[in-house]
């Protein structure tokens, strides 16, 4: 999804796949960010909060007028079904990451 928004385009490779793990495991309720994490990615949970908020909010508001192809390639079986996970409110996601 953010290889479709120009407003991630400024983001560190590393630290946008950092958040998204960090939101992957928050919506799945994997756990947080361990310090294993924080030694193998170089960044702390604290770094990572507002990308994520960002991320989730992507989700959240994403237009569904245009850009189909990966919405559709990701919501089939062989991919999981990733994009029809539902994103998380914001309150518990502000919620779980403070608990990170």
């Amino acid at each position: 999804m953010t290889l479709q928004e120009y407003d991630y385009a400024r983001e560190s490779p590393s630290k946008l796949a950092a958040s998204c793990l960090l939101l992957a495991l928050t919506m799945k309720n994997l756990g947080g960010w361990t310090p294993t994490l924080e030694y193998y990615s170089g960044y702390s949970a604290q770094d990572l909060h507002p990308l994520v908020k960002r991320l989730n909010f992507l989700l959240t508001y994403q237009p569904h007028d245009k850009l189909n192809a990966v919405r559709s390639k990701y919501s089939h079986r062989v991919f999981f079904e990733v994009a029809k996970v539902t994103p998380m409110d914001m309150l518990k996601l502000e919620e779980a990451l403070t608990g990170c």
